[in-house]
């Protein structure tokens, strides 16, 4: 396999905002280019921006399994609909209609133990040799971001969110 035909694993983790945008960057530039996209979020439940375009224009797929608030809902439902995200993640990627698929906020269902580092990588070790993967969210474990071809971390200098700037429609969500 040519090397512009092999896919990589991508990781974009670190305390800065940018790393599902970025992801979905990458998700538009692929689109752009007659590649099949899935986005696959984890820990989110509700509408944001991209998927209002996304259902307007179509360019690529965007999943949210998750029904419940991933900030008061109890444990154990969590980790049911994480573990329901991460074998659509699995049927996705091993279905061969996909050329990227992006696990949004993975790197945070590990760090809250909904799912384990063990899973993630046993994931990775399935991956078609053709497929580009991007992992996101804080806390990418290091036995990932070792598997891992491109590495990027997002570091928070400065942020709104800490003068008390709340986030807003069409710019954080």
């Amino acid at each position: 396999m040519n090397s512009e035909n092999r896919g990589l694993v991508q990781v974009y983790t670190g305390d800065g905002k940018g790393k599902t945008t970025a992801a979905l960057g990458l998700a538009m530039r692929a689109s752009g280019q007659g590649k099949k996209v899935a986005f696959i979020q984890f820990l989110k439940n509700e509408p944001c921006g991209e998927h209002f375009f996304t259902s307007q224009y179509h360019p690529f797929e965007i999943v949210q399994l998750g029904t419940e608030d991933c900030f008061t809902a109890p444990r154990e439902k969590l980790k049911e609909e994480a573990q329901k995200v991460l074998d659509l993640a699995e049927q996705r990627m091993l279905s061969g209609e996909y050329d990227l698929l992006i696990l949004d906020e993975i790197s945070v269902a590990i760090y809250r133990g909904l799912i384990t580092t063990e899973q993630v990588i046993s994931l990775l070790e399935k991956k078609p040799d053709n497929l580009e993967l991007v992992l996101t969210g804080r806390y990418a474990p290091a036995e990932i971001i070792k598997r891992a071809d491109l590495v990027t971390e997002m570091r928070a200098i400065k942020h709104p969110l800490r003068s008390g700037v709340k986030a807003r429609r069409g710019i954080e969500y």
